[in-house]
């Protein structure tokens, strides 16, 4: 019955929050285009519910010849790429914002694990084994207010299936206000 009452939740406090961040989303847009040649939006294929793939939006915050596919594990190989403003826009996770048009077409939830890249095998093949690839996958999750990138593959995916087993409106809730904090205290 929540799964009903969550997806709705989610296109509604996706479209507020996109009317409410349009202007900053217009901002960043044009700063991103004026801080280095490329797309605005940097797409890229995650796996999704049910392990289907999907492309996830985001602001680019690499130049054009960084390598397509890192993940966000191999953040040391990554980190040259990186220009000055996708380093704001990564550490206040503004560049996250597109990813409400994920949950609008249906691709995401706000809250869920994190979708990952294919190359991210022993997550994956946790997430498959313990059926966490059963939900949406959430632009937060309860791995990252418990340590983000800190995490190894197999802690994550035990926050992954923890969230699965015990997905409620109030753990969703809770998710959100340690999301929130995390973003006001920079983690």
């Amino acid at each position: 019955m929540y799964r009903g009452f969550k997806r709705a939740a989610d296109v509604v406090i996706s479209l507020v929050l996109l009317l409410l961040f349009s202007p900053m989303l217009f901002v960043v847009a044009w700063l991103v285009r004026w801080d280095s040649p490329g797309r605005i939006i940097f797409t890229q294929r995650r796996i999704g519910r049910h392990g289907k793939p999907f492309f996830i939006y985001k602001f680019r915050t690499m130049y054009v010849n960084a390598p397509p596919n890192a993940a966000a594990a191999e953040r040391e190989t990554t980190e040259p790429y990186i220009t000055p403003l996708g380093r704001f826009l990564r550490r206040s996770s503004i560049d996250e914002l597109p990813q409400l048009f994920n949950v609008l077409k249906g691709d995401m939830s706000l809250i869920g694990p994190r979708p990952v890249v294919s190359a991210e095998r022993e997550l994956l093949r946790l997430r498959r084994q313990y059926g966490a690839l059963q939900v949406r996958p959430g632009i937060t999750g309860l791995a990252q207010v418990s340590g983000r990138e800190n995490l190894t593959p197999a802690e994550r995916a035990g926050y992954d299936i923890h969230y699965v087993r015990h997905i409620s409106l109030w753990l969703d809730i809770r998710i959100a206000f340690l999301t929130w904090r995390c973003l006001l205290h920079g983690r």
